[in-house]
């Protein structure tokens, strides 16, 4: 099968790539220009350079190609709305037509957060509605799995959604903005860390994407991708925090994280500065999101192939190798 990814050189796609070329597969990779691309080239990734919001720069990019895995995102916490619009929603139309007439299958990779953060999401099944929250990455998430399903039924593509929860291990946003957040200063807890982390650790990800990209049963549908670990945020906060020496300093309830992060965002965003809080943040680690994916156990046969422990053993050993 010839594969393009885009964001191959991320966290997920990086890990998705390097196992679709361990099955057999044809891998091309989109890249940035100025993204270093010399892992995947190790892997014999053909590369092709190009950027999702210049239209111009993806001719022929799926060429040739089978399916579309798309993964690129800004993955950061804050940003103003155009910035993620032009990304996830611009980006994901340039995509699609220049994917029409190529390929047969378009994949693409949402996220929980497309129900909208700043709210419990325990059980919610794929079929549960999307709510329009305010937070750039949520609400254009959704504008993006719209655009994905109307213009693939306009044009006779198949596609699939995957909404994972929290995507962790050694390298992922929650390990290196975690250990980053220690070391900036204080890091409190929020809500006590009672709230479950509805983590999906990467390895146990990347089965489920590919299950679902090659599988018929998944055309046409939406899957939910979470681990059933009892792991909550007090306690993985504690663990990571632990590794460097460091820990929570004390807790601040969701009502106030949340109002802190609008309050950040409006003050800080229209100047380009990182906000010390975000609704995003105080959404994930503040509310239960664990949602069901049992659809994906029963329709995919997914399992979590890699356990909480071994997946923090693994985390721990990649701290310990680039942080102590």
């Amino acid at each position: 099968m010839k594969i393009l990814i885009t964001g191959a050189a991320g966290f997920i796609g990086f890990n998705l790539t390097k196992a679709l070329v361990e099955k057999g597969h044809s891998v091309r990779g989109l890249l940035l220009p100025q993204e270093d691309g010399q892992a995947l080239e190790t892997l014999g990734v053909e590369i092709f350079r190009g950027n999702l919001t210049a239209p111009d720069s993806l001719m022929g990019v799926a060429n040739g190609m089978d399916i579309v895995f798309h993964l690129a995102a800004r993955t950061l916490d804050w940003g103003t709305r155009k910035q993620f619009e032009t990304v996830m929603v611009d980006g994901t139309r340039n995509l699609l037509e220049k994917s029409r007439g190529h390929v047969s299958r378009f994949v693409y990779c949402s996220s929980v957060a497309a129900y909208g953060l700043g709210r419990t999401l325990a059980e919610f099944t794929e079929e549960d509605e999307r709510k329009v929250c305010g937070i750039p990455y949520c609400d254009t998430k959704i504008m993006a799995e719209n655009l994905v399903a109307a213009y693939s039924s306009a044009n006779n593509l198949d596609y699939t959604i995957i909404r994972p929860a929290n995507v962790f291990g050694p390298g992922s946003v929650w390990v290196k903005e975690v250990l980053d957040a220690y070391k900036r200063g204080p890091f409190p807890l929020i809500g006590r860390g009672r709230a479950p982390g509805a983590f999906v650790y990467i390895d146990n990800l990347v089965d489920g994407i590919i299950l679902a990209g090659l599988s018929d049963i998944a055309k046409g549908k939406i899957y939910l991708f979470r681990d059933d670990f009892p792991i909550t945020w007090g306690t993985y906060l504690k663990t990571v925090g632990g590794w460097i020496g460091k820990t929570p300093t004390g807790s601040i309830p969701f009502w106030l994280a949340w109002a802190l992060g609008s309050f950040f965002e409006t003050l800080l965003t229209p100047l380009g500065i990182r906000p010390p809080m975000t609704r995003l943040a105080a959404g994930v680690m503040g509310k239960d999101l664990s949602v069901d994916a049992s659809r994906a156990h029963r329709e995919l046969g997914w399992e979590s192939r890699v356990s909480q422990e071994e997946a923090m053993q693994r985390i721990e050993a990649w701290v310990a190798s680039c942080y102590r």
